[in-house]
């Protein structure tokens, strides 16, 4: 199988400009492609890991990554169907692209033939002026071509600026610097981006350069059509500070059953073979979720390394009694705890009964007591049977933590500050 047709076969081309031409360039040898990703957020989301993981399997293939954080573009933003987005300062954006391409490094390799360039378009587009742009840049584009854009047109009722409207140029001249300055003959990128990329392939050949190419990958939506990505708490990101390692393992290991095949050929690395069986093993035995457990633990280790990815693998374990809490980090734990629910007591200690009602995993102190006596209550995995007991403090986790829960599957977290 060639490389075009395991990306095929996972679903990641979902438009080219040409799929002929497109394979000959990927199959026959090493070219150079960019992605590009705008500075809108301090982070990039688990949205961007299907550009940032096609990339690294486009260099892992051969050819060269040319990594796109836009300190231009991200000052100006790409039009939305809703509004019009708000712009942030310069220096904030500046800082935001550092900090994502500090994250975009480890999934690609800066060493050797085919080495990763990380490349800025404010380094071309800041010098540019305005007379330069119309005259170099904006006379190539024919206005009732852009304004059949969707986005554009959806927004010429409510209004849209120029700014805006003129996203689609800065973009089309990146992919022409590109060509010019580094050989870059392939851009990719999210199917919503489809009008834009072929924008630039348009204005390369206008400018009389190329041949170009161009692939987009599909909209990664849920089986029940909500967004990819989002959760009761916002966004899930790639930076640990935003999003804990055990709540990115968490947000996979809760994959649809419906959905999780699909994930693990977008994002896995693992081989046709390899997802083959995984899904054959998983159709046998799907409470056993093997499918949601390998996408989570090979996701998180890629992400945050495979320490964090083990620390994930046994708290999710551990909370629930297939495990030992000691040998979690005070990070892992606090941050389980945190997705579970965390309540702080300050001074001493209540006893076990009102840490249950207080905690919220009983109604009632009757609930509370009934539980215990029943044998369904515990602290640190330990079943307590007196419900006026006062835990000790040498039972706290780290000094400070207990994991309480109820039943099998109920748990919740304390705090103690003193």
């Amino acid at each position: 199988m060639t490389f075009v047709d395991d990306l095929q076969w996972r679903g990641l081309i979902q438009d080219s400009t040409d799929p002929d031409e497109l394979r000959k360039a990927l199959d026959d040898g090493s070219i150079t492609f960019y992605v590009g990703f705008d500075p809108t957020a301090a982070s990039l989301h688990v949205g961007h890991l299907m550009q940032v993981l096609t990339a690294s399997r486009l260099q892992r293939a051969g050819h060269r990554p040319l990594l796109l954080v836009g300190g231009a573009t991200g000052q100006i933003g790409d039009p939305r169907e809703s509004a019009e987005r708000t712009l942030n300062p310069p220096e904030v954006v500046e800082a935001w692209v550092l900090r994502i391409r500090e994250q975009l490094a480890p999934f690609v390799t800066y060493d050797g033939e085919n080495a990763a360039i990380p490349v800025n378009n404010l380094d071309w587009t800041g010098p540019m002026s305005v007379i330069e742009f119309l005259r170099d840049v904006g006379k190539h584009f024919p206005v009732n071509k852009m304004l059949a854009r969707d986005v554009v047109r959806n927004r010429l009722e409510s209004g849209i600026s120029f700014t805006e409207f003129s996203y689609q140029l800065l973009q089309a001249n990146d992919f022409y610097q590109l060509h010019v300055r580094n050989g870059c003959s392939l851009q990719f990128g999210g199917s919503d981006q489809w009008g834009n990329i072929t924008a630039g392939v348009d204005f390369v050949r206008r400018r009389g350069a190329g041949p170009v190419h161009a692939f987009v990958t599909p909209l990664v939506l849920k089986a029940d059509g909500t967004k990819f990505g989002k959760t009761e708490g916002g966004a899930v990101w790639l930076d640990p500070a935003m999003t804990s390692p055990y709540a990115f393992y968490q947000f996979w290991i809760n994959s649809d059953d419906r959905d999780v095949s699909r994930y693990l050929k977008y994002f896995s690395f693992k081989s046709r073979e390899e997802l083959e069986e995984l899904e054959k093993a998983t159709a046998e035995r799907p409470q056993a979720r093997l499918a949601q457990r390998a996408l989570a633990e090979e996701l998180t280790a890629l992400v945050h390394g495979a320490e964090e990815a083990r620390q994930a693998v046994a708290a999710s374990q551990a909370l629930f009694g297939r495990g030992s809490l000691e040998e979690l980090s005070a990070e892992t734990l606090r941050a389980a705890l945190s997705e579970a629910g965390l309540f702080t007591v300050r001074g001493e200690l209540p006893p076990a009964g009102a840490l249950l009602k207080e905690s919220g995993l009983v109604a009632s102190a009757n609930e509370a007591r009934r539980t215990i006596t029943e044998g369904g209550a515990y602290v640190n995995n330990e079943r307590i049977t007196d419900g006026e007991a006062v835990i000790p403090e040498s039972a706290l986790l780290h000094g400070r933590f207990l994991v309480l829960r109820r039943g099998k599957r109920t748990f919740a977290g304390v705090e103690i500050v003193k």
